[in-house]
This record gives C-alpha cells, sequence and structure tokens, in this order.
C-alpha cells in the first residue's frame, strides 16, 4: 500500500483539519482509498473543530407562503403549503422517511405560514421527534413583484429565529443540521436573490421550480426580471437583497447558517433554494463557507453556478436529479455524513493490524 495524498484541501492552521488527515491516512487501507468519504470527515471535523466529529444530526425544515405566489409561478395553489405541513407532521412525507431512516430529529420551524398551525398535528415517530416550533413573522410574505417582500425589521426577526433554532440543535448536542425549507413559489424568490447577487439574467437561474411548462417558466422568469426592475435592492448589500426578494425561510436560514458558524456546527444544504440562503449568509459572513457541505445538485438551472459562487470548488454530495426540496436531498446524504464520521472511531488502524500478523506469524 503506497502512501500519498489523500485529496482536497486542508488548511495548515486548522488543528482539527490536520489531525483527521493523519488519522483517516493512519487507517488500515491505502492511504485515499475511500476518495471523498475521507475528504468528507476532514471536512466535518474542519467545520466543528474537533476530531473526531459529532454526527448527531437534526433535520430543520423552515415553512413559509409568498405573496409572489398570486403571479401565477407554480402549479399548485399556495394552500399546498399548509397541507405539506401537515403531512411532515403526521410523518408521512418524504422528508419525514427519510429522516427516521437516517436516525435523525426533525424540527420544522413555521416562520410564515399563511394560516395557523394547530399545535395538535405534532406527532411523535418512534424514538425520533417530529417537533413544531412557530416563530411565525407573519402569515406570509409581500409580492415580491410589485414591491419587497419583507421590511428590514420582519427579515431580522426570521433571521432570529433562524439563530435561535441553531442554539436548541447546539442544546441537544446536535453536530450536524440537515437544512431545508417548505414554500409554494419559494424558488421564485430563490430565483430572484440568485439573480440580483450573481448580477445575472433571469432566464439564467430561473427553472421549472415544482413542474413548471415552458410558458410557466417563462412567466415566472417576467415576474422576476420586473422584481429586480423596480431597483429595490443592489448586489453588494446581502441583507437590503434578502428584505427585498427573498422569503422569511431564506431569512431562517440565513440566521441558522450564521450561528452555525459561531457554534461550529457542520450544515448540510438542501438544494436551490437553501443554497440562495447560503450564497446571502457567505455574503454576510464568508467564514460561513467553512461550515456548509452541499447535498445535492438541483435539477434549477442556477443551482451550479449558486453554489460554486457560495464555495469555489465544492461539490455536492448527490447528483441524482433530486428538485422536491423540504429537505430531502439534506435527510437522504445524513448518512454518508455519519458513516465519514464513524470512520475516526470505528475502523483500526494500519499500526494495529500489522501488530496482528506479526503476532499471528509462524
Amino acid at each position: 500500500w503506497r502512501r500519498g495524498q489523500a485529496g482536497g484541501a486542508m488548511g495548515g492552521d486548522d488543528k482539527a483539519g490536520v489531525t483527521a488527515r493523519a488519522r483517516l491516512d493512519a487507517l488500515a487501507k491505502p492511504v485515499g482509498s475511500l476518495g471523498r468519504l475521507e475528504r468528507l470527515g476532514a471536512q466535518l471535523c474542519q467545520a466543528q473543530g474537533a476530531c473526531p466529529p459529532n454526527a448527531q444530526a437534526r433535520v430543520v425544515i423552515f415553512a413559509g407562503d409568498h405573496g409572489v405566489t398570486s403571479e401565477g409561478v407554480s402549479p399548485f395553489p399556495a394552500t399546498l403549503t399548509m397541507a405539506m405541513v401537515r403531512t411532515i407532521l403526521e410523518g408521512r412525507a418524504t422528508v419525514s422517511c427519510l429522516a427516521r431512516a437516517a436516525g435523525a430529529d426533525l424540527e420544522l420551524v413555521n416562520v410564515g405560514v399563511a394560516q395557523a398551525i394547530p399545535a395538535t398535528w405534532v406527532a411523535a415517530e418512534g424514538s425520533h421527534a417530529i417537533a413544531l416550533v412557530d416563530a411565525a413573522v407573519s402569515a406570509g410574505t409581500q409580492n415580491l413583484k410589485t414591491g419587497p417582500a419583507m421590511t428590514a425589521a420582519q427579515a431580522s426577526q426570521a433571521i432570529a429565529a433562524g439563530r435561535e433554532t441553531t442554539r436548541r440543535a447546539a442544546a441537544a448536542g446536535v453536530g450536524v443540521i440537515a437544512m431545508g425549507e417548505l414554500g409554494i413559489g419559494n424558488t421564485t424568490p430563490s430565483s430572484a436573490l440568485v439573480a440580483r447577487l450573481l448580477e445575472e439574467e433571469p432566464a439564467h437561474v430561473v427553472g421549472p421550480g415544482t413542474g413548471l411548462d415552458a410558458e410557466g417558466v417563462s412567466r415566472k422568469a417576467a415576474v422576476v426580471q420586473q422584481a429586480l426592475a423596480r431597483g429595490g435592492s443592489v448586489a453588494s448589500d446581502a441583507l437590503a437583497c434578502l428584505a427585498d426578494l427573498g422569503g422569511f425561510e431564506h431569512a431562517a436560514m440565513v440566521g441558522l447558517m450564521l450561528e452555525a458558524r459561531e457554534r461550529r456546527i457542520a450544515v448540510l444544504v438542501d438544494g436551490f433554494i437553501a443554497s440562495a440562503a447560503a450564497l446571502v449568509a457567505v455574503r454576510i459572513d464568508p467564514a460561513v463557507r467553512h461550515q456548509l457541505v452541499f447535498a445535492t445538485c438541483s435539477a434549477e438551472p442556477g443551482h451550479h453556478r449558486v453554489v460554486q459562487a457560495t464555495a469555489p470548488g465544492a461539490e455536492p454530495l448527490l447528483d441524482w436529479g433530486l428538485r422536491l426540496g423540504e429537505a430531502s436531498g439534506a435527510a437522504l446524504a445524513l448518512p454518508l455524513l455519519t458513516a465519514a464520521a464513524r470512520l475516526f472511531t470505528e475502523v483500526a488502524t494500519l499500526e494495529e493490524v500489522l501488530a496482528l500478523a506479526q503476532a499471528s506469524a509462524p
């Protein structure tokens, strides 16, 4: 077995990263033979500042509604947000299933669903709870086509709700948050944010979302173009862009990531919508990128641009054509992080195996 570079960049001043690479290189296998799994393990150590890393996970979904749905930017009615909230809390949604499969608790945070969510909808699924947190800022955002989606105060309130979500996770011993969102029409504010922050034409970043046909995509791009033409924000001010064009889910995810950087919690970012929020967070605090692991390559056309602008060189873990949202891609990728973390504590070193071989020699 030849020793060599396992691959992936490693900051020399990151003690946890250096320790992680040394431990991985010492395991009973050819150096680097687990490829990206090893790089993922080292990345977790770097994000958390500890080796071995903490793989205890929680899936977090922020839910909110959007005034822009009145423009026909989604093939589904806005009331579907509420129906999906109930389905998630009852444990029958895709993400509920995937969180259980990954052995993770699930927390749904209401930051702006248009209707009141009855507390009686919350259910426990086996040993993994599904929790509802009410942090509603308002009953949905305003129509971003005609004016700012939210006020600066509302954006700050949603960011604070996201920060508090991370604090709850930290208090529970969580080391990895699989982050996603729920809200009919929210690929439209995501596309608007991306187009503004990256100074891209809407046609380059607007996609079908949950299933628009070509005519629907064109209509959606026109709505984004009109929102940008209002001139309510500039690319150099990420917070102003967030209030002008984003959703309460985006603002809450920004808060979650900002707090995760301070508390050294790794964040598994879901798809296009969550990545748009990550772009905002990194524009506010560039160090946030060190906490982020991108779960999936979204089918939305602007996703690759967003990932590279947020964390240059990053490679999402899965490229399976996923486009559901609701943290489903992040939940699906969680077992990969668990496996990467367990390498550090459950695999023998080459030195240990060679000692066994020597002891058993005739």
